[in-house]
Formats: structure tokens, sequence, C-alpha cells
């Protein structure tokens, strides 16, 4: 059965063109020399994205491949306006990311609920003759055509919104964790990759306070390379405020397992290791109290480590203070305000974009409709008096 959650999409988008003024010359049985009063043309509809809390996937979007605003209509005699095409707005869940699907350009982000980013603009409506009068020209026979319209194919990218995401090689028991600190029930099984798809939990703390968690699928050592599952899932870590690793108790070597994962985020995105860290060493329930000690000296020094059993339970409410006072820590919140400026704004790298276009099935070339040209202008029009009267 398909998964309802699509983190990927691609689409189609074009503007709406202006619409053309009018040449139109007025002549009626009482005002023979009436003059021009050609209106002018309509503005075309512009393609809008809007940030939906309602929405956490982009499923609504998967089979919408084409989305077109309305044109501008034309001017008219009596200075009549052109109708102005509609706006179409898009809605995306928070932490959607644009990219241009030719060039791998990043386009823009919609980071929180309600903000509107303009896509594509439409087309300006063009004037009517009436707007060219003047004291040596008082009869012009021209007026504007409308602006053209904008299109753009674009990708929609995902990037889920969560407090702490979690990092660790398959079966390290991150679906277990979630499942025991929050009424997030991900699939747990004892074999690697059981998480397919990303899934949050919200962790309750002390005095009705929360955070947001973030399970994605395990990565392997050269995710960052396409290997495994983790390329395409990596990006959902990018906006975490706190990435919590998380390797077994029972490893032969706790920390080299650390730094792999460490080493594939960077070579994903190197500004992932700015972010805060903490480690837990999970499956505690296979280990007595003296081997844990031992393990203390082996563990790297330069981030907090906390020993967990999610089955047991045993170190979670140490966890939890121990994520919620790194979350709150005065340097992380300085560094979550700059995190929109540093993160989103890279170009897609076009080695690895069209791969990611196959794996996600988006690599299918869009049907593109032809985009009618322009009329030429009519000529200009003349008011019969007999219509006048």
């Amino acid at each position: 059965m398909e998964s309802n959650f699509v983190d990927y999409v691609k689409i189609m988008c074009r503007s709406g063109k202006g619409g053309k003024g009018s040449m139109h010359l007025k002549h009626v049985k009482y005002n023979p020399n009436g003059g021009p009063d050609g209106g002018d043309g309509g503005k075309g509809g512009s393609i809008i994205l809007r940030g939906n809390h309602n929405y956490w996937t982009l499923l609504h979007l998967k089979y919408e491949r084409h989305i077109f605003a309305e044109h501008g209509g034309n001017g008219g005699r009596d200075k009549c306006h052109g109708t102005d095409g509609k706006d179409i707005y898009i809605d995306v869940p928070p932490g959607t990311v644009v990219y241009n699907a030719e060039t791998g350009k990043f386009v823009c982000d919609v980071a929180y609920d309600g903000q509107e980013v303009l896509l594509l603009k439409g087309g300006r409506g063009g004037l009517g003759n009436f707007q060219f009068r003047t004291a040596t020209n008082q009869a012009p026979r021209y007026a504007q055509p409308g602006e053209p319209m904008q299109e753009m194919t674009v990708i929609l990218e995902l990037k889920l919104l969560a407090d702490v995401g979690l990092v660790g090689f398959p079966n390290a028991g991150k679906s277990t964790l979630v499942s025991a600190l929050s009424n997030a029930r991900p699939k747990i099984a004892n074999y690697p990759f059981t998480t397919m798809e990303p899934s949050l939990g919200i962790v309750g703390y002390r005095d009705g306070k929360s955070f947001v968690m973030a399970d994605i699928p395990g990565i392997i050592e050269g995710a960052s390379e396409g290997k495994g599952l983790g390329l395409r899932f990596l990006r959902h870590i990018e906006r975490n405020s706190l990435l919590l690793f998380m390797v077994p108790g029972d490893t032969d070597d706790i920390k080299r397992e650390y730094e792999i994962l460490l080493n594939e985020l960077k070579q994903f995105n190197p500004e992932m290791l700015s972010k805060h860290r903490v480690l837990a060493v999970t499956k505690c329930d296979l280990l007595d109290e003296e081997l844990i000690e031992m393990l203390k000296d082996t563990l790297p020094q330069d981030l907090p480590v906390v020993f967990i059993s999610a089955v047991t339970g045993f170190g979670l409410e140490e966890l939890k203070d121990v994520l919620w006072r790194e979350l709150n820590a005065e340097s992380n919140k300085l560094q979550a305000i700059t995190a929109e400026d540093t993160l989103v704004h890279r170009d897609k790298d076009m080695s690895v974009f069209a791969q990611e276009l196959e794996d996600e099935g988006e690599d299918e070339d869009i049907e593109y409709v032809d985009i009618e040209d322009v009329d030429d202008l009519d000529d200009f029009e003349y008011e019969d008096e007999n219509e006048a009267e």
C-alpha cells in the first residue's frame, strides 16, 4: 500500500498574463469628437505559496501536476477596465522548501503557518489608448499589450519542523524511544529499516511543557552518497534545533559509531555540525552498572551523554531533563534565530538531484501545455452612432 507521507512533489506552475489595453475611439451622434476611451487590461493572476499547519505532508499536491492562474481580461470601450485574473494559493505545510526543477536553484521557503510567499507574479495589464492622450496627440491609435505570464517547474520539498531530531543506525531504538516518550506509535520490529517514513511525537515535560521529537529512518555509513534510505530523509533533521544521537550499548565501539554518524551529517550538510548534540546510549537494560561506569570513560567528552533503556524506562526522565536544558540554552536560542538564513538557502547538487527525482517517482516529464501566443492587437474601433442611440 502506498504511503500517505509525501514529502516531495514536482509541479508545473504558471501565472496569468495581463490583459490587452483597448484601442477605441468614441464617435457618437452628439459627441462626434469624443476621442479615445479604451480601457486598461486586467492584471494576470499570481501563484502564491501559503503556510498551513493543517497539512503535515504534500499528499494533496501529489497528483496536481499543473497549477495555472487566470489571465487578465482585456480592456473595453468607455474606459472599461479588464477583469483581474484570480490569484492561486497553494497551501503547504510549514517547513516546505521550493527549488527550480531544471536548475536545482533555491527559490523560496515557507517556514511558518500563515506565511505567504509570491512564487510567480501575474503580468500587469496593458494601458488603453485613453491613457496616452495628450494635447498634441488627441486620438492615439495604439495601446499596450499585457505583460506575459511566468512559468516554472518546481520541486516542493518538505523538511519536518521539530525540536529534537533522532540520528542513529537501523535498530538503534529510535522508534522505541519515540513510542515510550510520546503517544506516537511508529512501527517497531527486530529488523533493519523498520521505519520507512519520518514520524513526529510530542514529548510531555514538567508543568505542562512539551517539545516535538522527529524519528527518521536509520542511516548507514555512506548515506550521504545515496546508500540506504538516509539521503532521502536526512533533510528532515536540517531544521531541528537539537540532534539526539542514539547508539546501542551493546555496540563494540560506541564512540566510533557516533563519529560515523557525525561524519555522514557533515558530508550531507556541514552546517549541521553547529547544532547542539546529545548522545543517548540505548538498550542499557542489557548492561550492568559496572559496565556502564567503564563505558563512560570511552565516550566523547564534548557533549552530554545519557544512558537509557526505552523498554524499562531507565534514564528517560534524565534524558528529558537534558534535552529540555539543551533546547532552552541561550546559545541554542541564538542559533535558532539565524538557522533559517544558513540552512535552507542552499542550491541542490545537480549530480544527485536527478537521482532524488527518480527515487521519488518525480522524474517523469510533465506534459507541457502550449502557451497561446499573444494575439496581435486589433485595429482600433469606432463606436457606431447607431449603436449609441
